[in-house]
């Protein structure tokens, strides 16, 4: 499935779906690019051929560089702000609520959503140059809507130290050890390697018990049905501000 909006495709092999995402402006995310991804979690969460999922995008550049700063700048009331950032709410409510384990090939750099992405999978391996950060702040925002996933991989703390820093990024070895990734691979070659091997034991495993493990890593998350939203229109506020028109306006001449 592809449009001028970015690229999406799954293909299914012996019961792992690999799901591929692809956007020329290093892979970021216009919205209808996150309702095709939310989509696409929610019917492989009800396909019994799928035992695992492969999230991954394309390239070799960045793994995703959150979302698109042409449909920020487009924002023009409440309402429109609310819904864009509701994108990403609805991508994370889907990987959390998916029946079927969620890995992450992190193949590269991944700013803002990027960021949430990779935590809202359940396993997410890595390469050395899989840099993290979170730039909000920068742009008169925050990383409101992707904070639980983010803070429930790597804690409160880690992620004021990535906020606050807006400016800064985060080496993957940091994210490695703040619990981000499971692991982190010299080589994109390794990263694969691992990659297929570690899958293909997850789908050898029983089904439902692996569906009933998904249940247990996200207890006490069944608030976040109503609180990504009101996040999305905590940012969805922000972004008409007149600080964040300006400085979105001033990186898009960078």
């Amino acid at each position: 499935m592809s449009s001028n909006n970015g690229t999406l495709t799954t293909t299914i092999h012996h019961k792992i779906a690999t799901v591929t995402f692809g956007h020329p402006a290093s892979n970021s995310f216009p919205s209808e690019q996150l309702q095709r991804l939310t989509n696409e979690i929610n019917s492989l969460s009800n396909n019994n051929e799928v035992t695992v999922i492969l999230l991954k995008s394309e390239g070799e550049g960045a793994f995703c560089a959150g979302a698109s700063f042409d449909e920020l700048l487009a924002v023009s009331n409440l309402e429109e702000g609310a819904r864009f950032f509701s994108g990403f709410a609805n991508v994370i409510n889907a990987m959390r609520k998916c029946s079927k384990l969620i890995v992450g090939r992190i193949h590269g750099k991944a700013v803002g959503g990027g960021v949430g992405l990779a935590a809202a999978c359940d396993y997410a391996l890595a390469t050395t140059e899989s840099a993290i950060k979170l730039s909000e702040l920068a742009i008169g925002i925050g990383p409101f809507v992707i904070e639980p996933a983010v803070s429930r991989k790597i804690g409160k703390s880690a992620l004021g130290e990535m906020t606050l820093a807006a400016h800064e990024w985060k080496k993957a070895s940091w994210a490695r050890e703040k619990g981000l990734y499971a692991k982190v691979f010299d080589s994109v070659t390794e990263l694969d390697t691992e990659l297929e091997l570690f899958t293909e034991k997850l789908a050898g495993y029983n089904p439902d018990a692996l569906a009933e493990m998904k249940k247990v890593l996200w207890e006490g998350t069944e608030n976040w049905d109503t609180l990504l939203y009101e996040r999305a229109g905590i940012s969805g506020r922000l972004v008409l501000s007149d600080f964040t028109v300006k400085a979105l306006n001033q990186f898009k001449k960078k």
